[in-house]
């Protein structure tokens, strides 16, 4: 049986954990054992913070339409109870965008859910 060296793919490997951490400072970019722990580091974080990016971004938008409703004088609270009583199924990322893009029809919006919880 012929002699196996491994030094390539050991090199290989090496170098595709050591540019996955390029960014790192001190010795977490250039010493592959340090290298290799920031690397799972850095990847279980980006895993975790995407999905925590959908959090933050419903948190983004609650706020968005709860500046916007207070201005028409509506807390969050009370301006979606009377959105879904009302039977309005528009979801919150497309109110936030009503509430910073267009004002106008954002008022109009709680006018005629205003309307509607009255009758």
């Amino acid at each position: 049986m012929p002699r196996v060296k491994r030094g390539v793919t050991t090199h290989r490997r090496h170098k595709k954990i050591l540019a996955m951490t390029k960014g790192q400072r001190a010795s977490r970019h250039t010493l592959y054992r340090r290298a290799h722990e920031a690397m799972l580091k850095s990847l279980s974080y980006a895993y975790q913070h995407r999905r925590k990016r959908k959090g933050d971004m419903r948190r983004l938008w609650i706020l968005r339409i709860n500046a916007a409703s207070r201005g028409q004088g509506l807390k969050y609270g009370q301006f979606m109870n009377l959105m879904k009583s009302s039977g309005i199924g528009i979801n919150r990322k497309m109110l936030a965008e009503m509430a910073v893009r267009e004002p106008e029809s954002f008022q109009n919006l709680v006018n005629t859910v205003k309307e509607k919880a009255q009758v």
